[in-house]
């Protein structure tokens, strides 16, 4: 786990009712802009990624990386989850010079795919973290990436109860605009890749998520595309900050 922060600089917010999760976040009053894109990247690590693990790992870097290096880099804070049947808080929202790429630890796959609990807990941390910027007058909007190779087989949330959060969010005006994007990574020739691929259309649709993008096989040439995607989606989000409406959908 990164070293990031300690814990005195950290708020660690607890989010009752159907969630009840928690997660981390710098103090607000430790923030030193006006206005923040809040990124949440939830990376599935159940077995099925077994194989491809490292080469996912070094995307989400290269992803970080890229963001490190953008002229709105200040204006960014980014949260990082992993899940299989459990999801884990690699690091809250944190600014950007807070992170050490290098101190990443390896990502070890196993188990199943509690994927709309961890949906659910990026889309809850990000709007509940934005309502508390909004009303210390901070400009907030959000853009949550949800990473995964497969059908949920675990979790307790539902596809309405995270299209719910997120239509309660922007109607209370809790963010500006939350963009949710749904990526993910084929098995060609596994004997249930139609199978996932409906029940993946299912959840994006049921949940009425912003895109979904299909990377294909997770190959380091489409995981170097997916990077570059994400960056580029995160800037986009970004710059669209103050307009009342989220960013332009990219293509990969």
């Amino acid at each position: 786990m990164p070293k990031l922060m300690t814990s005195d600089d950290l708020d660690v917010i607890n989010v009752t009712g159907a969630g009840n999760f928690q997660f981390s976040a710098i103090r607000v009053e430790d923030l030193g802009a006006t206005e923040y894109t809040l990124v949440t990247i939830v990376c599935d690590i159940s077995g099925s990624v077994s194989g491809f693990d490292d080469d996912l790992l070094n995307a989400i870097k290269e992803i970080v990386q890229a963001c490190q290096k953008s002229p709105r880099a200040e204006n960014l804070l980014i949260r990082f989850l992993t899940f299989n049947e459990n999801i884990s808080e690699i690091h809250g929202f944190v600014n950007l010079s807070d992170i050490d790429i290098n101190s990443y630890d390896p990502l070890h796959p196993s188990g199943t795919t509690s994927l709309f609990d961890a949906t659910y807990d990026a889309v809850g941390a990000t709007t509940e973290y934005s309502k508390r910027l909004i009303d210390q007058d901070f400009d907030c909007n959000g853009i949550v990436f949800v990473i995964t190779d497969g059908m949920d087989n675990r979790s307790r949330m539902t596809p309405m109860s995270i299209k719910e959060k997120i239509s309660t969010a922007v109607a209370m005006e809790e963010i500006e605009s939350l963009s949710t994007i749904l990526i993910t990574l084929t098995r060609p020739g596994t004997s249930m890749e139609r199978e996932i691929d409906r029940a993946l259309n299912i959840f994006f649709s049921e949940a009425e998520l912003t895109q979904r993008v299909d990377v294909g096989e997770a190959t380091k040439s489409n995981l170097a595309k997916l990077a570059n995607f994400v960056s580029q989606s995160i800037s986009s989000q970004s710059q669209a900050l103050g307009t009342g409406a989220p960013s332009q959908v990219l293509a990969l």
